[in-house]
């Protein structure tokens, strides 16, 4: 499958120092899942994804 799948959503006008989606996806990194961050400029937010939209599930 060509899609993705969005595991969560982070407002972008987080505090100052803060990066709860880098934060986030790094985590889920450490599970063993290719996730990643990419902005959403249509809601100003950022989107931790896994592409492919397959979790292995």
């Amino acid at each position: 499958m060509n899609g993705r799948t969005v595991l969560e959503r982070f407002p972008a006008g987080g505090p100052r120092g803060s990066w709860p989606a880098e934060e986030f996806a790094h985590a889920r990194r450490l599970e063993g899942l290719p996730a990643e961050v990419v902005m959403d400029l249509a809601t100003d937010t950022f989107l931790v994804i896994v592409r492919g939209g397959d979790l292995g599930e």
